[in-house]
């Protein structure tokens, strides 16, 4: 695809050496791509530099405002937002740039978004289809403010596609561990300020239901491993946000 189309891309990135040059070359298609870094100190930076990206050093502001930070960047009359660990398979690159170019009624389009964890297509346990917005037009669309789990809302129609995105998740566990710390803190301080609260062994229940139904009554044994993992990480996650949270009370 030598033609680039009308799209900008918006990414924010912290230490992402090892996955973004491949999430790049995945939308090289794209007329811009904006790449906002927040101190990194690998070589995520020059790597964006050297792609050609329009680069900007900001400080940390939350996922929320932080990406929309990214969207303000953008100049093409779509915008695509992505992750640094997801990919634009070529098929779907296709189907990005037929939907540009046909000038339709819709604002925005979602994708359904695979999911990998250690080399496995994760299908179950909720972790399929995983649809995500991620395509709209530039005004038509923004960034909810969200500390974690932040999610793009569009104004308008939007276009369900069945071409995917896909995800490699983290599968170091020491960074696994790390991330879980990070989410369940920020999720624990958003369930506080919209006044929620939480015991331990309310905690306790939860990350044990989390368990169950990611394991068993959602599939979760049918991946495998990964499945087990996931669905233990999970369980963590949930346990560690809720206890957080009756800390904070």
């Amino acid at each position: 695809m030598t033609d680039k189309g009308s799209l900008s891309v918006a990414m924010i990135v912290k230490d992402e050496a090892e996955n973004l040059p491949d999430c790049l070359r995945s939308v090289a298609f794209a007329r811009q791509i904006v790449v906002v870094d927040s101190g990194s100190v690998d070589d995520t930076f020059r790597i964006a530099s050297d792609f050609g990206c329009d680069v900007f050093n900001e400080p940390w502001r939350g996922f929320g405002k932080q990406k929309q930070f990214a969207v303000d960047q953008c100049r093409e009359e779509w915008i695509l937002v992505l992750d640094a660990d997801e990919r634009v398979p070529p098929e779907t690159a296709r189907v990005i740039r037929q939907m540009i170019d046909s000038r339709g009624d819709a604002n925005g389009y979602s994708f359904p978004r695979k999911n990998f964890f250690r080399g496995r297509w994760i299908r179950h346990a909720g972790w399929w289809p995983d649809r995500v917005v991620r395509l709209f037009r530039r005004g038509q669309g923004r960034l909810t403010e969200a500390a974690v789990h932040e999610a793009v809302s569009v104004n308008g129609r939007v276009e369900i596609l069945e071409a995917p995105l896909e995800h490699r998740t983290e599968s170091d566990l020491g960074r696994i561990i790390r991330k879980i710390d990070r989410y369940s803190t920020l999720g624990a301080q958003q369930a506080f300020a919209e006044g929620r609260s939480c015991s331990i062994g309310s905690a306790c229940l939860r990350a044990g239901f989390t368990f169950f139904q990611d394991y068993l009554l959602r599939g979760g044994f049918l991946d495998g491993s990964q499945g087990l993992t996931l669905a233990m990480t999970d369980a963590v996650n949930k346990f560690f946000k809720y206890a957080k949270l009756s800390e904070l009370k």
